[in-house]
């Protein structure tokens, strides 16, 4: 089918931005009906089309830990639904081994069959969306003392979530009920999920009107097309790079090691894990399609075209993990902080094996609270790395992480909690002939008893900085208590907070690049 005619310049460019235009219409659908802060207010969600294989076409400019992963979870359900998927289906999955990143992020997909054009669907429309909470042994679902998948919440495993246009509501909820740790404010996952439901139909609606007005053959075409001219751009891209090699080291004392070969004859790269740290005891592992997802950022980010991220992306790239180690870990591992900490690392030892960038802050800054009634994540800016002819940026998400911070007015509003100060984190960046960007302190005061959870990076490892730079300071993380005294808190912690007291989170600085002259 796809040899029947050559790609034509001027329709690539138009078909390109109509598949991104998809899936941004479903975004703005999703945050428009869904019920949580996390989705609506922080944006902690994507959206994304993809060809009749489960490859990634198109995407909305959403999560990208979320994005290079999705594909992996649209193929699960091909590979284990296959002839069962029928129009009007639904499906849920979160399931870190089957192409999940980790359980609060649930992914809703809906196969695409156009009006019986094929018995089989033709496309696959995906969202993604970050569960305010999903169950486990703490609110908010970030728990940062997990040693098992379990203990992170409730498993959704190509789960059928609307069978021939009917809402499966009982089974869900008996799902999210009879777990050891079971949610905790089932309503509001039940909303954010129609509401993903919703986005989902918005993308099957877009697509049918191309079909109408381009023909099938012409947008099936097209994806492949679009996906070529991607594998194109990241070779051209992996023209000019040269091979090295990085450890990187994180606060518990394990080592991501990566090493890049570029082959100049086919303009591909190969990128080996081998020898990074074996699976750990923690909840820090990331699981392959995490791993999958940071690679194929770095990559994209190194193309200068304005291309979709998407499947394409990746042919050019060989991705060697060795199984059981903490980039591609064994059920039933703990992985919740390896999609939103390790993530970053990866991507921060791959910028400093190309000799691209100095490290980033290297962590989100995982902050959640709650009880039985209340909630909350949020994921705290920092500084970003320094790089050959730039110095990095003040206070911003690096990376695997592109949501947005909760406006102080909705945060209190919903929630019993005062921000008291969130500002800058002066002299953090390190120097350097360019210099890093600074961190931010953030102070949230606590007007009721809750449980808060920190699960961050780089409290005692500082962020690197490359070719002479200094390094960026290390993030702390403490409490002032209301009687006046101070608590210290490790990378990682749980703590039960009184009314009056302030958790205070100081992220960290980017790595400076250059001697100074």
């Amino acid at each position: 089918m796809y040899t029947t005619f050559q790609p034509n310049p001027v329709r690539l460019e138009i078909f390109k931005n109509l598949y991104q235009f998809i899936a941004e219409q479903m975004g703005i659908v999703l945050q428009n009906t869904a019920a949580s802060v996390n989705i609506k207010e922080r944006l902690d969600f994507s959206c994304a089309i993809f060809d009749s294989s489960g490859l990634l076409v198109a995407n909305a400019p959403h999560i990208p830990v979320h994005l290079g992963s999705m594909s992996e979870s649209v193929r699960s359900l091909i590979n284990d639904q296959g002839d069962t998927i029928k129009p009007g289906n639904v499906y849920l999955s979160n399931n870190p081994y089957n192409g999940g990143t980790h359980l609060p992020d649930v992914t809703a997909i809906t196969p695409v069959f156009l009006d019986n054009l094929s018995p089989t669907p033709l496309f696959y429309v995906a969202s993604r969306g970050h569960q305010a909470d999903i169950g486990g042994i703490t609110p908010g679902s970030m728990p940062p003392q997990s040693t098992t998948v379990e203990e992170e919440g409730i498993l959704f495993d190509n789960f059928l979530l609307v069978e021939q246009g009917n809402f499966r509501e009982t089974p869900l909820r008996n799902l999210l009920l009879n777990h050891p740790y079971p949610a905790r404010n089932i309503n509001q996952n039940l909303a954010d999920f129609k509401a993903q439901i919703a986005a989902n139909e918005r993308g099957v609606q877009e697509l049918g009107n191309m079909v109408n007005q381009y023909g099938l053959e012409t947008v099936q075409a097209y994806m492949k097309f679009v996906q070529d001219n991607a594998e194109e751009s990241v070779r051209r891209a992996i023209d000019v790079l040269k091979d090295g090699s990085f450890i990187y080291a994180m606060d518990s004392g394990a080592e991501i090691k990566v090493k890049v070969t570029i082959h100049r004859e086919n303009r591909s790269a190969t990128i080996d894990f081998t020898g990074t740290s074996q699976q750990l005891n923690s909840n820090f592992n990331a699981p392959k399609a995490v791993t999958q997802a940071a690679v194929l950022y770095v990559f994209r980010t190194l193309v200068d075209d304005n291309i979709p991220l998407n499947a394409g992306c990746l042919k050019p790239l060989e991705i060697i993990v060795p199984e059981g180690c903490m980039l591609n870990p064994t059920y039933p591992a703990a992985v919740v902080a390896g999609n939103v900490e390790t993530s970053q690392t990866i991507v921060d030892a791959l910028y400093a094996a190309l000799g691209v960038m100095a490290a980033s802050q290297g962590t989100m800054n995982n902050f959640t609270f709650g009880n039985a009634k209340y909630q909350y994540y949020e994921t705290i800016c920092g500084g970003s790395g320094a790089g050959p002819d730039f110095d990095g940026t003040d206070a911003v998400h690096t990376h695997m992480t592109n949501s947005r911070l909760t406006d102080p007015e909705v945060l209190e509003t919903r929630y019993p909690v005062q921000v008291e100060s969130f500002g800058l984190r002066p002299d953090s960046g390190g120097k350097g002939k360019y210099s890093g960007g600074d961190g931010v302190i953030r102070r949230i005061k606590f007007l009721e008893p809750m449980t808060a959870n920190i699960l961050s990076g780089h409290r005692l490892v500082p962020p690197f900085g490359l070719n002479g730079g200094e390094a960026g300071k290390v993030g702390r993380n403490w409490i002032q208590h209301h009687d006046g005294t101070a608590e210290n808190l490790d990378s990682t912690a749980t703590v039960e907070i009184e009314t009056g007291d302030v958790f205070v989170i100081e992220t960290p600085g980017g790595g400076g690049f250059g001697k100074i002259s």
